[in-house]
């Protein structure tokens, strides 16, 4: 059988029938038998029908390769996560199946927004099940980028490949024109595979000499590599590894920011090392921002309250700042085990609008993080930086040669037409939450946290905290939606809408 004409789909299917053995084991090795039976019953079972559909449509060629990539991978988010959720159900009593699928969701478009009525209520086969999806749909998305979105020129990569033909020379796989979808894909995922697998396998480790038991550190390495966030403790509070842990995880976020930490399969914008990326210069400065405000408002809002603190607490609340900050920029959601101090030291009940507007900004293009993308912010300060200067000296030339002219202004275009295609969906999705019953906040919060993809701002954006189990299934719907537009980004899912993407 030629695998290289089996759909895309079918591939994610295999792979994740393939994902069930490992809870299966884990199950057995517990004694967990009736949480391990529907993972290994399913594997069988997906496995089986998976094999027999891909040798009925092995021959079958391919009329619209660019359609059916985006198509799968909206099955991916959406279709896929339906038959996912019966495993979960069954493994997990009392979840209806609705809960089920958004759980499965939520996962694999690492949003991380969990039905989990408490943490510790589902067994271990189960939250390495959760962790499991979520681990993979980072994996597909730092394959996808690469393999899918760029030659379509989306998620992040309108802003470069247009307008720099250096640039676009230089990238390697988009030479491979006779190349299929699927060897493209198993080209990026003979790259960058071992990578995500190593740098998890690295963090695992790193997490258990600091402390961590090897189960919860398992899946906080795959959480942090996914940007999911998915914990089986409810968090990196519910942990042992402490301040050392959020060190060694701060440091992991780095992949979160700019693909340039670990792979070179597109060229830097220009001859700059890694900390002079425009993605890591901009993180920077965000969470330097964020940390500055919520550490000086003490002083110039509340300082009749610094005897009651203590100079001693300033370094926990400065880290605690920084640390959660950097986690829900990359879309994380982790929150640092100082970051009450932090809360508590800035004054304000629960610092909402800055975590929300953070996520928001997401992290770096073809990474697994979520949001708008730094990216587009440096291009759209660059092009606002350049027509001040235009406004100063008129006669002013911007750059010499393409090097220097990285973006013109069409990038600016495009990220600003970004902003605002992003800005209208947020507003739909938020409308359409109050019309089925929830306040402008509940409604707010709920849809930043889904189109964001960071599913922990429901717990510490508002007070007291949004539980997820307990939402009318209209809302379940409409953020199992509005978690698949914030994935696969609004412009991949206009180009679906577009009469001409169908024509032959």
């Amino acid at each position: 059988m030629h695998w290289e004409r089996v759909p895309l789909f079918l591939w994610f299917t295999g792979i994740c029938a393939l994902a069930m053995l490992p809870p299966a084991l884990l199950a057995a090795t517990d004694g967990d038998f009736e949480a391990g039976r529907p993972f290994l019953y399913g594997a069988v079972l997906l496995c089986s029908v998976t094999f027999m559909i891909a040798l009925a449509m092995n021959n079958r060629p391919s009329a619209m390769p660019a359609r059916e990539q985006l198509l799968a991978l909206l099955g991916a988010f959406t279709v896929l996560p339906a038959i996912l959720a019966w495993p979960l159900m069954e493994a997990a009593p009392g979840l209806a199946w609705l809960d089920a699928w958004l759980e499965m969701v939520s996962a694999a478009t690492t949003t991380g927004m969990t039905m989990e009525p408490a943490p510790l209520a589902w067994s271990r086969a189960v939250h390495l099940w959760r962790a499991e999806i979520g681990w993979l749909g980072g994996l597909l998305i730092w394959v996808a980028a690469i393999a899918i979105l760029a030659p379509l020129r989306i998620g992040g990569f309108e802003l470069i490949l247009p307008r720099n033909r250096e640039i676009r020379r230089e990238v390697q796989w988009m030479g491979q024109r006779a190349m299929t979808p699927q060897q493209r894909i198993l080209r990026a995922t003979a790259t960058l595979g071992w990578v995500y697998a190593g740098l998890t396998f690295a963090l695992w480790i790193l997490l258990m000499v600091v402390g961590e038991m090897p189960f919860i550190a398992l899946c906080h390495a795959m959480a942090v590599l996914s940007t999911s966030g998915i914990s089986p403790v409810g968090g990196l509070t519910g942990g042992q590894a402490g301040i050392p842990g959020e060190l060694v995880i701060f440091a992991f976020l780095i992949f979160a920011v700019s693909r340039r930490s670990f792979s070179r399969d597109l060229p830097a914008l220009g001859n700059r090392w890694i900390w002079q990326e425009p993605e890591v210069m901009v993180a920077a400065g965000c969470v330097a921002l964020v940390t500055m405000v919520l550490f000086m408002r003490h002083w110039y809002v509340l300082f009749e309250t610094a005897e009651s603190f203590g100079i001693g607490l300033i370094p926990r609340a400065v880290w605690g700042a920084v640390f959660t900050s950097a986690s829900f920029l990359t879309t994380t959601g982790f929150v640092s085990e100082q970051w009450e101090i932090a809360r508590l030291w800035s004054g304000l009940s629960t610092p909402g609008m800055v975590l929300m507007g953070l996520a928001l900004i997401g992290g770096g293009v073809a990474t697994s993080a979520g949001g708008v993308k730094l990216l587009r912010i440096y291009v759209l300060y660059k092009h606002g930086q350049h027509e001040i200067s235009r406004l100063i000296h008129p006669s002013t030339v911007g750059g010499v040669g393409s090097r220097q002219r990285l973006f013109g202004r069409e990038a600016a275009f495009i990220a600003w037409l970004f902003f605002m295609v992003t800005a209208l969906s947020i507003a739909f999705v938020s409308m359409v939450l109050s019309l089925v019953g929830h306040s402008f906040e509940t409604a707010t919060v709920l849809t930043l946290a889904a189109i964001s993809n960071t599913g922990q701002l429901t717990q510490v954006a508002v007070m007291p905290a949004i539980v997820p189990a307990s939402l009318s299934p209209a809302t379940k719907l409409v953020l199992a939606a509005a978690m698949a537009l914030g994935r696969l980004e609004t412009l991949a899912i206009i180009a679906l809408l577009n009469p001409n993407f169908w024509r032959r």
